[in-house]
């Protein structure tokens, strides 16, 4: 028998909100003062500020830095109600959400469930290559890299010792830019100090991106300047190419070129994260659920959908809008007044995305940053585009204390070059070597 969450009953209309990602945050900040009963659900009790992920997973920041309990958010709100929970279905029918510890009743059901690493149906891949979506993901990176160069201190063998040194990276986007660019800066100031026997002239870093520019999405000027950074620095952009097989140890392309790495870092797509239940022509190819101008669920009434799962189509965005943060941030504001609004009965506000523009950053005192103030655009690169990109990231960051922590984090590394979070701690990517059938060599 299915048992019922324990949440008590207010009298209140219930919203339950499914993701505590930057949609359901601010969507539930809006929520719980008002009159209505706010359940977050979330199979982790913390919020994640994924842009920083990279920085956890090259050692440049501790997991707690950038991460921070909902129930700490929300301590002072006696309409907020938080459950550790997986969920599992929901029954529109009888508006029930199916999760691990129960069903929980709804009024209003808010999908902010965001993207999972999409593999594109390569299970080979997905089985030996290290996503970067979650703080486990970071970690486990961070625990591969350094456990990589303690092994490769008890080899003998050049092309072995090169398979833990190089770094294949899929994905030319913010987040493989950003890997990059940091697995650049330790090879030049922090590797050769702590692992002395080891030449680091010979670790390769490898940047492997389908399309003919890099940062997709923001302007040619901000993908060319990204690539001339990463190539100063040395790093091997590979343009047009695609990874077909990856098995542990040899990366395949599909223009024949092969490479040698036991560390492969996939960071070349995402797709949205439905929840079972929802009628299947409400799911768009790749996960995601068309919602109308008012985030609500094609064909449902008072299930919506916020941030990278939800795909509004219109005109001007055929395929939904950008699975960035921006959106989620704004649709979840937007969503909280218009439920409160229909708790009035009163129209709706239609949703209009206001794109701020994007950012990356490769490394210390260079970043591109396409900008858009006041209606106008503004495309700046280099050590200014790197300073707005340190001042936006720390003022996102939920928790005057994070924010503390990583400033002096930060201002301490500049003046140092030392990144000190160079602990292994828990799991790593163990990657079985293969008896090497390819010149480490093949592709610099």
């Amino acid at each position: 028998m299915v048992t019922q969450a324990r949440i008590p009953e207010t009298g209140k209309a219930r919203v339950v909100i499914v993701g505590g990602g930057f949609g359901g945050l601010e969507l539930a900040k809006v929520l719980c003062p008002a009159e209505v009963q706010v359940v977050l659900i979330d199979k982790h009790n913390f919020h994640t500020f994924q842009p920083l992920l990279y920085q956890v997973s090259t050692a440049g920041l501790e997991a707690d830095s950038i991460i921070y309990p909902f129930r700490k958010i929300f301590e002072e709100q006696k309409n907020f109600y938080f459950r550790l929970a997986e969920v599992q279905g929901v029954d529109t029918t009888n508006q029930e959400v199916e999760t691990s510890i129960g069903l929980m009743r709804y009024d209003y059901l808010v999908i902010a469930t965001g993207a999972t690493t999409n593999f594109y149906g390569n299970e080979q891949i997905e089985a030996n290559a290290i996503a970067i979506k979650s703080i486990e993901d970071a970690v486990t990176l961070r625990n591969t890299v350094l456990s990589n160069f303690e092994k490769a201190l008890q080899l003998d063998d050049e092309e072995q010792i090169n398979s833990l040194m190089d770094f294949v990276i899929v994905g030319g986007g913010p987040t493989g830019v950003e890997i990059a660019g940091a697995l650049s800066e330790l090879r030049r100031h922090v590797f050769p100090c702590d692992y002395k026997e080891l030449d680091f002239k010979q670790m390769d870093i490898h940047l492997i991106q389908s399309g003919p520019g890099l940062l997709k999405g923001m302007s040619d000027e901000a993908g060319k300047k990204a690539q001339e950074y990463l190539e100063t620095f040395g790093v091997n952009v590979m343009l047009n190419r695609r990874v077909v097989s990856y098995d542990g140890y040899t990366v395949t392309l599909n223009t024949g070129e092969k490479l040698i790495t036991r560390t492969l870092i996939w960071a070349a797509g995402v797709a949205g994260a439905p929840v079972a239940g929802i009628r299947p022509e409400s799911i768009l190819k790749g996960g995601r659920l068309l919602v109308d101008r008012y985030n609500k669920v094609a064909g449902y009434e008072n299930i919506f959908a916020i941030g990278d799962v939800a795909a509004m189509v219109t005109e001007s965005d055929p395929h939904g809008h950008p699975m960035m943060a921006q959106p989620a941030i704004q649709q979840g504001k937007l969503l909280g007044k218009n439920i409160l609004r229909m708790l009035d009965g009163k129209s709706l506000e239609a949703y209009v995305y206001s794109d701020k523009g994007s950012m990356a950053t490769i490394g210390r005192n260079h970043a591109v940053a396409d900008l858009r103030l006041l209606h106008k655009d503004y495309k700046t690169q280099g050590f200014f585009a790197w300073l707005i990109w340190m001042f936006i990231h720390l003022m996102s960051l939920v928790g005057f204390q994070n924010r503390l922590f990583v400033l002096l984090h930060w201002v301490r590394s500049y003046f140092s070059y030392d990144k000190g979070i160079r602990f292994i701690l828990g799991q790593k990517k163990e990657n079985i070597p293969v008896e090497a059938t390819v010149d480490h060599k093949s592709i610099t």
